[in-house]
């Protein structure tokens, strides 16, 4: 009998302190996890699945950026390709990195690629920027 008592008077008292910390405790809650969210979204068409950014645009990307770090349209390039801009403070999420351009602004990258979508595209869905130069690719997540 005496055994049974120690044994109820230990487990009382060692879950006090867990019911205290999960009922008003001094410990501090847990941290928030960041909620971040991909820039873009992958859709499938007849022609295989493509990347688009969050208002359904096609994007693609430039041949001539291969480093992964640096953007090679830079200026006038800019009015014909508009990179997917990100914020100053955006944070890599999946294949999707945060590259810094010549002017100092941020923009996405998939997969070290840099993003862009053209002005020629009126409409969510359109891809009429693949065909005003061979240089410049729908970006596709296989890719």
């Amino acid at each position: 009998m005496r055994r049974l008592v120690i044994f109820a008077a230990t487990v009382a008292l060692s879950t006090v302190p867990a019911l205290a910390n999960g009922h008003g405790g001094d410990a501090p809650p847990p941290p928030k996890p960041e909620a971040t969210s991909a820039p873009a979204k992958v859709v499938l068409t007849k022609q295989g699945p493509k990347l688009v950014d969050l208002k359904g645009m096609t994007l693609y990307y430039y041949e001539r950026d291969t480093t992964g770090k640096t953007s090679n349209c830079n200026g006038k390039c800019t009015e014909s390709w508009v990179p997917l801009s990100a914020t100053a403070d955006a944070k890599a999420v999946g294949d999707f990195t945060v590259i810094s351009r010549n002017d100092g602004s941020k923009m996405w990258a998939y997969r070290y690629r840099p993003l862009y979508t053209s002005p020629a595209d009126k409409a969510p869905g359109d891809a009429n920027g693949n065909a005003t130069t061979l240089q410049w690719r729908i970006a596709r997540p296989d890719e």
